[in-house]
C-alpha cells in the first residue's frame, strides 16, 4: 500500500502555507487525490512538491519547473531526457545567477561609494541639515 499524506502533513514537512499547495495543484504541477473536501496526497505529490520547492528556491519560474516535470511525465526512459533537460535549464540558471551577482556586487560598490562621499561632505562641513527656520521661510 502506497503512504499517503494530508495537506497538514506536507504543509508542515515543507514549511509551506495550505494556500501554496492549492496554487501548486491549480497550476497543474501536483494532482492530489480527493475524498470528498480532502486532499490526499501521494508519494509523486511529494516528491513534485520536493522539485518544485528546489527549483524556486534557485529562481526557476514555475513554467519552467512545469516544463521540467512534464518531460518526466510524456518520456518512459528512466527520466534520462528530464534529467538531461533539467541539466541544460540548471547550468542557465546558474549563469543568470552568477550575472546577477556580478550586477548586485557592482551595486554595493557604487552604494558603498555614494555612502562614504555623503559621509565626507557631512565631515568637511560642505553639507548641513538646513534649518527649521529656512524651510519655514522658502514656505512662505
Amino acid at each position: 500500500m502506497q503512504r499517503t499524506y494530508t495537506i497538514r502533513q506536507l504543509t508542515k514537512e515543507f514549511d509551506v502555507t495550505a494556500r501554496t499547495l492549492r496554487f501548486y495543484e491549480d497550476e497543474g504541477l501536483i494532482a492530489p487525490e480527493r475524498r470528498g473536501q480532502t486532499r490526499i496526497y501521494s508519494n509523486r505529490d511529494r516528491a513534485r512538491i520536493i522539485l518544485i520547492l528546489r527549483g524556486r528556491r534557485v529562481g526557476f519560474s514555475l513554467a519552467e519547473i512545469r516544463e521540467i516535470l512534464d518531460l518526466y511525465d510524456t518520456h518512459h526512459d528512466g527520466g534520462v531526457k528530464q534529467t538531461l533537460h533539467a541539466r541544460r535549464k540548471f547550468e542557465e540558471q546558474l549563469h543568470k545567477l552568477e550575472r546577477q551577482k556580478v550586477d548586485i556586487e557592482d551595486s554595493l560598490v557604487e552604494l558603498r561609494r555614494a555612502i562614504g562621499a555623503i559621509d565626507s561632505a557631512i565631515a568637511d562641513g560642505k553639507l548641513t541639515a538646513p534649518s527649521v527656520e529656512s524651510h519655514r521661510v522658502a514656505a512662505e
